[in-house]
């Protein structure tokens, strides 16, 4: 079987240092679970982006140091709000609406996730004030606990037999407030309700998650199931008539 092609975006349009330190570590999650990982460049056209995901499986929409625009979601940035990242915004956009008129398999992460709950229709936290240290950093491997729905997708996904918690990392200052339509809360923060992952309904791989699976695939069990479950599904997706498609 051909190894899926999996589209993931450049991080971020004006922090070099962070695109090119983050998005081989999406890249080697991706390879290691049998996909061929595909970079969307920023700087390319409307429609090279298009052509170019309309030749990807999956779409996977990687972390930044970029906040959404708060005006996408019907509010002014906030004074902790970080600067957007309009051609972040721009190809995540172009992304999202080919994987969704199309069915393909989706997997967001922190930043990713909360562009996907944004473009859904959601809100978010423009920044947390809790007693969780949900900006540890990537130096920390097991910033916080999780509590994962015993009914979800993602518990099956993630291996966990009859627990029902998870130890993970964290970088984030901004959280989903109001869940966009067709997503479902998969995982939370215990002590705080942070929504830490959500999912679609139906047939469809969409899975959004909080934390940062990519950095500690090497040493984290749940994490290469997670890339694994996503990737297979991408191998295993075809092509599908716009007309039948329906964006869950």
């Amino acid at each position: 079987m051909k190894a899926p092609r999996i589209a993931i975006p450049e991080p971020n349009f004006a922090d070099k240092e962070y695109s090119e330190r983050s998005w081989p570590q999406y890249a080697r999650a991706v390879e290691y679970a049998g996909g061929v990982p595909v970079k969307v460049p920023l700087r390319d056209s409307p429609a090279k982006v298009a052509q170019l995901v309309a030749s990807c499986e999956g779409v996977l929409l990687p972390g930044s140091p970029a906040d959404v625009n708060p005006q996408k979601y019907g509010e002014e940035a906030e004074a902790d709000c970080a600067a957007a990242d309009a051609a972040r915004e721009a190809v995540d956009e172009l992304l999202l609406q080919d994987a969704s008129n199309l069915y393909k398999p989706m997997l967001g992460i922190c930043y990713g996730f909360q562009a996907l709950n944004v473009w859904r229709g959601g809100t978010l936290v423009q920044h947390l004030k809790t007693g969780v240290d949900h900006s540890a950093g990537r130096a920390v491997t097991e910033a916080h606990t999780i509590e994962v729905e015993a009914r979800s997708r993602l518990r099956r996904i993630l291996g966990l037999g009859m627990r029902t918690t998870l130890m993970v990392n964290s970088s984030h200052h901004q959280a989903v407030a109001v869940l966009g339509d067709g997503l479902v809360r998969a995982a939370w923060s215990p002590d705080d309700g942070v929504v830490e992952a959500a999912e679609g309904h139906g047939d469809q791989f969409l899975m959004g998650v909080q934390w940062h699976p990519e950095r500690v695939l090497d040493e984290n069990k749940a994490s290469q199931c997670l890339f694994q479950s996503f990737v297979d599904a991408a191998s295993a997706w075809e092509p599908r008539m716009i007309s039948e498609s329906v964006a869950d």
